[in-house]
C-alpha cells in the first residue's frame, strides 16, 4: 500500500500510449531525454484495442467467410459456418499480442511506465491517480509534457451506450453473436466498415445518415462505388434522416429517423434492430485532464490547437493525435509523436500534411491522399488527372475484384505529383506509392518510367500516371 503523495520528475511526460503517445515515448527516450509514459488502460490505445486493430481483423474474417460462399463463378462451391466466438477470441490474441509488444518495446527503450489517471495540477506538474484498492497517487513535475489522450465514441440524445441495445464502435467490436437485425447510425468510415463486416456475416444492416450519400467527405464517384458494393451485400441505406428515439417493443429495439429536411422526405421511417451502433464520429479526451490547470487552450469542440511542431499555446506542452484535431489518424498520431520528442530534443522536426494518406477499409477498399482535382483548382493550381480502371487490370480480374480505380492529380505546369484517390481492391496499401512520390516533390514521369512488377494491382498507378501524360499503354488516353 502506498499512503500519501509522492513527488518525482521528468524530462517527457508522455499521457496517453496510443499510436501519438507511445511513439513519442520511445522516440524523446531515443533521442537521450528521460521520458515518463502513463497510461490508464491498455497499451495501443482506442486504435490497437478498440479501433484500427480489432475491426481490421474482423474485416478479413468476414471476407474470406463471404468470398468462399459466393465463388461459384470460381468453380468453388461452399457454405461457410462462422463461430463468432472463435473469430473474435482469434481478435482478441491479435490484440493481446499488440500490445504485449508495444509495453515490451517501451521498457526496452528505457520509458518509465506508469498505469493511473493523470491530472494537471499546474503548467509542470501532474498528479497521478494509480489503479486498484490502495495503490495511491503520486505527482509527477516535468519539463516537457505530451498530451496524447485520444478521443472517444460521440453519443447522442436519447441513444446511450449505457442501455442494452446501443452500443458503440467497440461494443459492435465484441458482439457475442452475430445480431439478426443491426442498424447503424452514421454512414461514416466507420458505420461503413462495420456494416461491411456484419453484412458478410449474415445481419440484416440498415444505416441511417443525415446526409445524402455514403461517406460524406469522399468524392461522389468514389464513395458511390462503396455504396454500391454494400447495397449488394445487403445493406439498406436511409439517406436524409436522423436517429431522433428509440423504444422497446416485443423484445426488439425499434428506431424512429425523422427526416433530416422535411422538403426532402415528408414521413419518419422506424426499423427494428437487436443492436444499434450509434458511429456518428468522437470527441477529443480532454475533459478530464484538469487541463486549465496547466493554462492550455482548448477549441469548442474540446480539441487543443497547436502549430506545426505541435506545440500547444505552452511552449513546453505539447500534444499529439485525435485531441489534436482531425483528420483523426493513428498514423497521423505516430508522426505528430515522433515530431513532438524530436522538436523537445532541439531538432528541427515539424509535421507536412500534404503526403499523408488515409484508407477506409471496406470492399472495396478507399485510398486518398493530398489534393483532388477540384481542392487543387482552389488553391489555384490548374490540375491535369490521370485514371486507370481495376477491370482492366490483369492482377484485379485474377482476384476477381475489378471494381474501383486509381486517379492520379498533378500541376499540370509542373507536371508534379500533388494528390490520388484509389477505389478498388488493396487501396490502402497501393495509396503508400503515391504518398511517397508526393513527399519526395516526384512527376509523373517518375511514375511512369519506374517498371512496375507484372502482373501486379501497382501496374495500375503506373498507368494512371501515364494517363495523365497521354502515354498508357492499356488504356485509351
Amino acid at each position: 500500500m502506498v499512503v500519501g503523495d509522492v513527488t518525482t520528475s521528468t524530462d517527457v511526460l508522455v499521457i496517453g500510449a496510443g499510436p501519438g503517445g507511445y511513439v513519442a515515448a520511445i522516440r524523446a527516450a531515443q533521442l537521450g531525454l528521460d521520458v515518463t509514459l502513463v497510461e490508464k488502460g491498455a497499451y495501443g490505445g482506442a486504435c490497437l484495442n478498440r479501433g484500427c486493430i480489432p475491426s481490421k481483423a474482423l474485416l478479413n474474417g468476414s471476407d474470406l467467410a463471404s468470398e468462399a460462399g459466393q465463388a461459384e463463378e470460381l468453380g468453388i462451391y461452399a457454405d461457410p459456418t462462422v463461430a463468432l466466438d472463435e473469430m473474435m477470441s482469434w481478435k482478441d490474441g491479435i490484440v493481446d499480442q499488440l500490445t504485449s509488444g508495444i509495453e515490451q518495446l517501451c521498457t526496452a527503450a528505457g520509458v518509465n511506465l506508469l498505469k493511473g489517471t493523470a491530472e494537471f495540477a499546474a503548467e509542470n506538474k501532474i498528479r497521478i491517480v494509480h489503479q486498484g484498492e490502495g495503490q495511491g497517487s503520486e505527482s509527477l513535475k516535468f519539463d516537457h509534457c505530451i498530451i496524447a489522450t485520444g478521443s472517444r465514441p460521440i453519443e447522442i440524445p436519447g441513444f446511450d451506450f449505457d442501455d442494452e441495445p446501443i452500443v458503440s464502435s467497440a461494443g459492435a467490436l465484441n458482439f457475442e453473436t452475430v445480431p439478426a437485425e443491426l442498424v447503424i447510425v452514421g454512414a461514416g468510415y466507420i458505420g461503413m466498415e462495420l456494416a461491411t463486416v456484419y453484412s458478410r456475416l449474415g445481419s440484416d444492416v440498415s444505416v441511417i445518415e443525415t446526409l445524402e450519400q455514403a461517406l460524406p467527405g469522399y468524392q461522389e464517384d468514389v464513395a458511390s462505388i462503396v455504396r454500391q458494393r454494400a447495397a449488394r451485400l445487403g445493406v439498406d441505406f436511409h439517406f436524409g434522416y436522423t436517429a431522433d428515439s428509440w423504444a422497446e417493443s416485443d423484445g426488439e429495439a425499434v428506431l424512429t429517423a425523422v427526416p433530416a429536411d422535411e422538403a426532402a422526405h415528408d414521413s419518419d421511417i422506424e426499423l427494428t434492430a437487436d443492436k444499434i451502433l450509434v458511429a456518428v464520429g468522437r470527441r477529443p479526451v480532454t475533459d478530464t485532464l484538469g487541463i486549465e490547470a496547466a493554462g492550455v487552450e482548448t477549441d469548442a469542440q474540446g480539441f487543443i490547437p497547436t502549430d506545426s511542431r505541435c506545440r500547444t499555446n505552452k511552449e513546453h506542452i505539447f500534444a499529439v493525435g485525435d485531441v489534436a484535431g482531425e483528420p483523426m489518424l493513428a498514423h497521423k498520431g505516430s508522426k505528430e509523436g515522433e515530431v513532438a520528442a524530436e522538436v523537445i530534443a532541439g531538432e528541427p522536426a515539424a509535421v507536412d500534411y500534404r503526403a499523408l494518406p488515409a484508407a477506409v477499409f471496406t470492399d472495396p477498399e478507399i485510398g486518398t491522399v493530398g489534393l483532388t482535382e477540384h481542392e487543387a483548382a482552389n488553391e489555384g493550381i490548374t490540375p491535369v488527372t490521370g485514371e486507370f480502371q481495376f477491370q482492366a487490370s490483369g492482377r484485379a480480374l485474377t482476384a476477381n475484384r475489378t471494381e474501383g480505380f486509381v486517379r492520379i492529380v498533378a500541376a499540370k505546369e509542373t507536371e508534379r505529383v500533388i494528390g490520388a484517390q484509389i477505389v478498388g481492391p488493396e487501396a490502402s496499401e497501393l495509396i503508400a506509392e503515391i504518398a511517397a512520390m508526393i513527399e519526395m516533390g516526384a512527376k509523373l514521369q517518375d511514375i511512369g518510367s519506374t517498371v512496375h512488377t507484372h502482373p501486379t494491382l501497382s501496374e495500375a498507378v503506373m498507368e494512371a500516371a501515364q494517363n495523365a501524360r497521354g502515354k498508357a499503354i492499356h488504356r485509351q488516353n
